[in-house]
């Protein structure tokens, strides 16, 4: 009798999480692995997921820009997006909402080669820009050019798929549209060219969250998202206090393809933008942006971020 009376007071000391069925989630990434991504991966490495009750199954996209698309057909529970993305999304009916921030402020860049041959906007009148993929590049690099005079319809846009640093090294563009400053100049750095960046928020473009994790409007678990954002608070913190004992567990997440001379340099530029707090948002800024694509003729109708921002603290 005594046996059973202790060993019962030893089960009493385990916390009930500790029997509890974690609560599984599939999140996919807007794609493959990258520093943008530190906070999910340390979370995971560490056990914040597992901690706050969850079991996170991370997928990296076959194409970039499934992962909103899926989420909206309840085929994974969250994905990550971008806030332009995510304002076209719902203008255009898809069943999203922003559940958290994961870069909370732009990457995104026209860059030219530091050449001293460009060095304002206006010295891109009649330059060619090389981008990835079409999108809203007329209403951002537009109001980017304006803001020194310059016309959209004074500039020659050349898609170059995902080549954009090297398009820019051969000299194949003048400048790029698309490339981070967190990659891309570290990228051609690396090569051996010195680049110049161009911001997007300091040329008449609202500033906006680079990366947002969505969520399916009509069958959300907003408990189960609580979580989540928790644990990625949690990573993030860890992060900023011990930026680089975090790079070596998360180049452990796949060390043959994060431990390298890029991504090493990419982490300590991504440091100071991820958002300290994912589950804080400022729907003005959500809506200033939204306005500003409709103004831009990139949607039709404007979303209200209230009604696809909900509050989830």
């Amino acid at each position: 009798m005594k046996k059973i009376v202790v060993t019962f007071a030893i089960w009493l000391l385990f916390p009930l999480s500790a029997f509890a069925e974690e609560k599984p989630l599939t999140l996919m990434l807007d794609w493959f692995v990258n520093p943008n991504h530190g906070p999910i991966v340390i979370a995971q490495q560490k056990g914040y997921f597992q901690k706050a009750g969850l079991k996170v199954t991370i997928q990296e996209p076959a194409d970039p820009s499934t992962p909103p698309k899926l989420v909206a057909a309840n085929k994974v529970d969250l994905a990550i997006s971008y806030q332009p993305n995510l304002t076209i999304d719902v203008a255009a009916g898809l069943p999203l909402i922003r559940a958290a921030t994961l870069v909370a402020t732009p990457l995104n860049t026209l860059m030219v080669l530091d050449n001293k041959k460009l060095t304002d906007l206006s010295d891109l009148k009649g330059k060619k820009i090389g981008i990835a993929i079409a999108g809203n590049e007329e209403a951002t690099i537009g109001t980017m050019l304006g803001s020194q005079g310059i016309e959209y319809n004074d500039v020659e846009i050349i898609h170059v798929g995902w080549a954009l640093s090297s398009s820019l090294a051969s000299g194949k563009v003048d400048a790029i549209w698309g490339g981070f400053r967190n990659f891309e100049t570290n990228q051609l750095a690396i090569e051996g060219y010195k680049s110049k960046a161009f911001f997007p928020e300091e040329h008449g473009v609202p500033a906006y969250d680079e990366l947002v994790f969505v969520a399916n409007a009509k069958s959300y678990d907003k408990s189960a998202i609580q979580k989540f954002n928790r644990a990625i608070e949690q990573a993030t913190t860890y992060i900023v206090n011990h930026p680089d004992q975090a790079w070596n567990e998360f180049v452990a997440y796949s060390p043959d393809t994060l431990n390298n001379e890029l991504n090493k340099r990419a982490w300590q530029d991504t440091l100071t933008r991820f958002a300290l707090r994912p589950s804080a948002v400022d729907l003005k800024r959500y809506d200033d942006y939204a306005r500003f694509m409709f103004q831009h003729n990139i949607i039709s109708s404007v979303p209200v971020a209230a009604d696809y921002v909900p509050d989830l603290n």
